[in-house]
């Protein structure tokens, strides 16, 4: 640990943190100290990449109606599993939050949209069984990192695929918490990414800002200012997308993260190298109080 907080602590000094600066299983050893409790194993479906992990603060019970996160990994649509994101969630709980990290299928099982329905089916079971771990279903925010974020972002903008589960976005998503998520990325040069989003005519019904208006939950939209996987500009445009539709949208820029830095600012020691844990908690709480975005 002390070796961790060393390496932050340099890089701080050195002003990047452009690097990976620990394993990605030291900091979800390391959050085994948070005062939690984590139920992992469970199954929102049928299939092996249909599980989910439920993350609580310790002492909450059914009906003590905490607020709850839905949180989706990135990993290009690829990749990815949800035991490694442990660190978020343990984080999250930390802060009296209630966070189920569910996996879904990627490429090449699957091609956009099917990432999306695994996402809603998960949301869906969420609903149905948030109050057995101490959350509030109607307290509901869905979060997500990087091809996570998109997930979340989609499931928010674009109605059809939480109404498919019999949920309304408007009325049933409180906010939505997006950490260096793509929102605008076309035109597509990879030629995996045009697989996954298939022929270029219907590209455009892939990309969140396409689907604002609005009257959608409010948002939180983060990125790291040195993050070269997925441009900032994808937050600065979905946030002026969101404002010029009315809508309500906080932003942050953190000036010393980068991609998977700005994440792992979740895990204890890096959250010195940016606020972005208390930064989500803020608005989580916020939203599901009913005062809104600032």
């Amino acid at each position: 640990m002390r070796e961790l907080v060393l390496v932050a602590l340099t890089m701080l000094a050195g002003g990047t943190a452009t690097a990976v600066v620990a394993p990605v299983a030291a900091l979800n050893t390391l959050s085994r100290l948070e005062d939690v409790v984590a139920t992992t194993g469970l199954a929102y479906a049928d299939g092996p990449r249909h599980g989910i992990d439920v993350y609580a603060p310790r002492g909450a019970s059914e009906g003590t109606g905490r607020p709850v996160v839905v949180f989706f990994y990135g990993g290009g649509w690829e990749e990815g599993e949800r035991a490694l994101y442990r660190f978020v969630g343990a984080a999250l709980a930390s802060r009296g939050i209630v966070t189920f990290i569910p996996d879904y299928r990627v490429y090449p099982e699957v091609r956009f949209p099917d990432f999306l329905k695994d996402g809603a089916r998960a949301v869906r079971w969420v609903r149905d069984h948030a109050a057995r771990f101490g959350g509030d279903p109607a307290r509901l925010v869905l979060a997500g990192h990087s091809a996570g974020a998109h997930i979340a972002a989609m499931l928010t903008f674009d109605p059809q695929w939480l109404a498919g589960e019999g949920l309304d976005a408007r009325r049933d998503v409180a906010g939505l918490a997006g950490i260096a998520g793509p929102y605008d990325f076309l035109p597509l040069h990879s030629a995996t990414l045009k697989a996954i989003f298939g022929p270029e005519p219907e590209r455009a019904l892939s990309q969140p800002i396409n689907f604002v208006t609005g009257r959608e939950a409010p948002a939180f939209l983060a990125t790291g200012a040195n993050d070269d996987t997925v441009e900032p500009a994808n937050t600065q445009r979905l946030a002026a997308r969101i404002r010029e539709r009315g809508g309500r949208v906080t932003t942050r820029v953190y000036p010393r993260v980068d991609h998977r830095t700005v994440l792992g600012a979740f895990a204890w020691p890096l959250r010195l190298l940016a606020p972005v844990l208390d930064d989500v908690s803020v608005f989580v709480n916020r939203v599901t109080d009913g005062e809104g975005a600032t």
